[in-house]
């Protein structure tokens, strides 16, 4: 499933912590955006990371769910291009 990840994080070294985490997940397209793509063992396993970093009275973190129509719809204006799932081969 392709995800966005945005987060609004009061403390600047939680805040790191979360970006931290979320580059092993996915790629990051703005400051406080990641896009990623990865099945639901994978997401619960990021909630769970995440739930542990961050403090719910504070801050926020939101996940937006794209469906396969919703991506041919995505525009980008300026530099950057959609994150692709990566291809590899185990031989």
């Amino acid at each position: 499933m392709f995800i966005v990840i945005s987060y609004d994080i009061a403390d600047d070294k939680r805040r790191n912590k979360v970006a931290k985490t979320l580059e092993n997940y996915g790629t990051r397209v703005q400051y406080s955006v990641f896009e990623c793509i990865m099945e639901k063992d994978r997401l619960l396993k990021l909630r769970e990371e995440l739930k542990k970093i961050i403090d719910e009275t504070q801050d926020s973190i939101r996940f937006y769910f794209l469906c396969e129509t919703c991506l041919k719809r995505i525009d980008i204006t300026g530099t950057g291009e959609i994150t692709k799932d990566l291809e590899f081969y185990i031989i």
